[in-house]
């Protein structure tokens, strides 16, 4: 028996110029289109992809009792050149720090990315969007 999710809410209140301040449950962050206050609304969905599958990982080479001293992730999100200015290509790159078996960090990865990221299924598709990882000792 699955269990229904909770639909996500989010408030943004305007601050000034282009800055919001938005909630959602007890966590809070400045938005701004700006980019000085806080990050702009399209680093926020680079963040959150980067922030879904760094979340997946961790939590699925846990599961398997592999362990781990650090997980890095950087997202790189190149943009289309005309309005809307949308993601066209998509690069994560993941640095983790441990004995962790290559094969088990791209099994995490792939599992993230085909089934349980819920950030990146909720974006276009069409996206060219690349993985890479690197163990280090």
């Amino acid at each position: 028996m699955s269990v229904l999710k909770p639909p996500t809410i989010a408030d943004l209140r305007w601050t000034h110029a282009l800055a919001f301040d938005a909630t959602s449950g007890s966590a809070s962050l400045t938005i701004d289109g700006d980019s000085r206050e806080g990050p702009s609304p399209v680093q926020t969905l680079a963040i959150s992809l980067a922030g879904c599958m760094s979340v997946d990982v961790a939590h699925i080479l846990s599961k398997g009792r592999n362990s781990f001293r650090a997980l890095r992730s950087r997202v790189t999100a190149e943009r289309a050149q005309q309005d809307p200015h949308r993601f066209v290509r998509v690069t994560l790159a993941f640095t983790l720090e441990g004995s962790v078996p290559e094969d088990v960090v791209a099994r995490a990865i792939a599992l993230s990315h085909d089934k349980y990221c819920s950030v990146w299924h909720s974006m276009r598709q069409d996206i060219d969007f690349t993985t890479t990882f690197e163990v280090q000792p």
